[in-house]
């Protein structure tokens, strides 16, 4: 069985990125907003995937190793730079359709006299107290002194014979990095012009009587760095102590990537090359004039509403508005919810009200990634002051969520909030809300009601991410949660989970069983299907498996986001199919779908299919026993499966090509999922109270 490499896979999916800046149907402010996501993503890349591999390289423990990781590096540079020229070309586009639209993005010598006057004083005024140039030396440790968040330029300074160079941080953190310009212009046109080029337009203004030059030239670059760190396991230091100290790792971290301006001087670039100890193994990545285009993510419309998709106002669901408490509506039935579809402020409500409700007695819950600004921590302190028990499960090492963690951490912690931090070796990636109340007619007995979803809870990714949340008053259901919480401060205890499945316990050898099932109803000639939705299938154990269900006969479908190993064999296609969904909202997901003989197993979760979810981590996927439910989920994954507009086929070379369409009629999943749902909504409020 060979598979598909996954990070050349990753670098598939970003291209599916790359895809929708370059559609001309995509609202042109939204393209360049691609354009941001996709160089958002490739920062990550090379921080998480290409730092692997580069770790490979000079740790590997065997030849064969080390001769299997070289070729692949040398192939994602190939792959990194060809997806770069394609960036550029696009970025030239979406400029030229911003000027047909009467938005013009210009630089510093295209600016009027009076714009420079006005940028100027901008500069005077705003911008230099924030610009503080780092003069590079002999003794400079550049290393250490960049920020890899941040934008630079380096900047030559030429005086008599002597070259030296700087290095000036963009101050995108004071900011935005886009600035309209505030005059009227003929037909129209509005100007915005970068922060970059303000600086370049009054560099001189910063060595003035202090440095002294002939000449002043500017580039832009950006360093990446290996975002991997080793927790120091310290009897004698705190958890958080531990943490703190990997993430202080992490700064210092060697670098494995720096793009830069393809302009740039090559004495100027061997000199960045040398400060940062760059090797053969690292990345370097010519590009245009500005770097650190993940910021391009924050574009902003100062045209027509049009130049933006349309707002989907997000729906209310029937069964919260009809009564009077949030648990009363989820004690009369299962209540399932799809972001952004519908509003995650039922969500939150959940939890407000369990602050204050004189019935409830305690609220456990498993944090992953929260906003910044977080109602559902805001409703905790208040549960903890309304004299409620609260725990709080927090994954310290989510990735690049650490440190915001750690401070949710300690506030909690001060506030009263009992705060755990799972299972040392196991992040705890499972999205759970445990909430006991005193039954309302029965003093002695207590409810249990649970959330399990497949999104994180976050206020502000739940505005662009899918996600299924569970709602469930479920007594097997909400007993298997409460395990969960138990294992997770007692892991070395047996647990026994009769309703979901949980990793590091059941979840693989479930999902192999339930393969394993259908493998055998087909070869007794009986239907048998296997219907996934993931962002990541890479499992070899799993891709092996589905590989022998279509041999014997099974119809398998997944819908993949991200990367994708299985690598489709001559003999199973037309067996085995596999698309990729990309468009406004980030496919988010995780549903288990087997058809088991007619007795249909689905599971909404929050692991995908790669070995250090079902191995690594502690994730929970949950039945879905109401039968509407079921059918909801089910048409929701058949809508995305007849996308002839955004859904791209992954075949066995992963090129991307588009679903064909032929004649049948445009579908556009998400605007079909958006219409499914509200026609729903209208039927279950035409309902009345049942």
């Amino acid at each position: 069985m060979k598979l598909f490499p996954q990070e050349l896979s990753w670098l598939a999916f970003n291209e599916r990125v790359l895809q929708e800046a370059a559609d001309n149907s995509v609202p042109v402010v939204e393209r360049m907003r691609f354009l941001g996501i996709f160089s958002n993503n490739m920062d990550e890349f090379f921080r998480v995937r290409v730092a692997d591999v580069r770790r490979r390289i000079f740790l590997a423990q065997s030849t064969e190793e080390h001769a299997a990781s070289e070729p692949l590096m040398a192939e994602i540079q190939q792959r990194v730079l060809a997806l770069q020229d394609k960036f550029e070309v696009i970025y030239k586009d979406v400029l030229k359709a911003l000027l047909r639209k009467n938005i013009r993005v210009i630089d510093e010598q295209h600016t009027t006299e009076q714009e420079r006057e006005w940028l100027s004083t901008f500069f005077r005024e705003k911008i230099k107290r924030y610009m503080v140039p780092l003069l590079l030396g002999p003794n400079t440790d550049l290393i250490k002194a960049i920020n890899e968040e941040a934008t630079y330029l380096c900047i030559e300074v030429c005086h008599g014979d002597s070259i030296r160079y700087a290095a000036l941080e963009v101050p995108t953190d004071e900011f935005p990095r886009f600035i309209k310009l505030p005059f009227k212009h003929a037909k129209r046109q509005k100007r915005v012009i970068l922060l970059d080029n303000v600086i370049c337009l009054r560099m001189e203004d910063l060595f003035q009587g202090i440095v002294p030059f002939d000449s002043l030239r500017a580039f832009s670059f950006k360093l990446t760095r290996d975002a991997e760190y080793r927790l120091p396991y310290d009897i004698e230091q705190s958890v958080l102590e531990q943490m703190e100290e990997g993430i202080r790792q992490r700064f210092e971290a060697e670098p494995v990537r720096l793009v830069y301006d393809a302009e740039m001087p090559r004495n100027m670039l061997f000199f960045l090359h040398d400060k940062l100890g760059l090797t053969s193994h690292d990345s370097l990545v010519p590009g245009g004039r500005y770097r650190n285009t993940r910021d391009f993510v924050s574009f902003p419309n100062v045209g027509h509403k049009s130049l933006v998709n349309p707002p989907m106002q997000p729906l209310e669901h029937p069964h919260f508005t009809k009564h009077r408490s949030v648990f009363e509506a989820i004690a009369a039935q299962d209540i399932l919810l799809y972001y952004p579809y519908h509003k995650f402020a039922h969500l939150t409500e959940v939890v407000r009200q369990a602050a204050y409700d004189p019935l409830v007695q305690s609220i456990q819950i498993c944090i992953y990634r929260v906003a910044k600004l977080s109602r559902i921590v805001h409703s905790l302190v208040e549960a903890v002051n309304n004299g409620k028990k609260v725990t709080v499960m927090v994954e310290l090492k989510a990735r690049f969520d650490e440190e915001a963690n750690i401070e949710w951490a300690k506030h909690m912690t001060q506030e009263g909030i009992r705060v755990i931090f799972g299972i040392q070796g196991l992040k705890v990636h499972s999205k759970l809300l445990l909430i006991r109340r005193r039954h309302p007619t029965e003093a002695e007995q207590s409810q249990l009601f649970a959330h399990i979803g497949t999104g994180n809870f976050n206020e502000k990714t739940a505005q662009i991410y899918t996600d299924f949340s569970l709602f469930t008053a479920d007594e097997g259901i909400c007993r298997d949660v409460e395990q969960v919480f138990q294992y997770l401060e007692a892991p070395y205890k047996r647990f026994n989970f009769d309703h979901i499945l949980v990793s590091p316990v059941n979840l693989r050898d479930t999902l192999e069983r339930f393969i394993d099932r259908e493998i055998a109803h087909a070869q007794q000639g009986q239907r048998a299907e296997i219907f996934l939705k993931v962002n990541n299938l890479v499992d070899p154990r799993i891709i092996e498996r589905l590989i022998r269900a279509a041999r014997s006969g099974v119809r398998v479908r997944a819908i993949v986001r991200g990367m994708c190993a299985l690598r489709i064999p001559t003999d199973v296609r037309g067996s085995i199919e596999i698309i990729s969904i990309v468009d406004r909202f980030l496919e988010h997901p995780r549903v288990y779908w087997f058809y088991q003989g007619g007795k249909e197993q689905l599971y909404i979760a929050s692991a995908d299919l790669m070995t250090r979810n079902l191995d690594g981590r502690v994730e929970v996927a949950s039945p879905i026993y109401n039968s509407q439910l079921q059918q909801q989920i089910k048409d929701i994954l058949e809508l995305q499966w007849q996308d002839n507009t955004k859904a791209r086929v992954i075949d066995a070379e992963q090129k991307n090509d588009y679903r064909k369409r032929g004649n049948r009629r445009k579908i556009r999943s998400q605007i079909a999922i958006y219409d499914y749902l509200k026609a729903d909504t209208k039927r279950l409020q035409g309902d009345g109270h049942d």
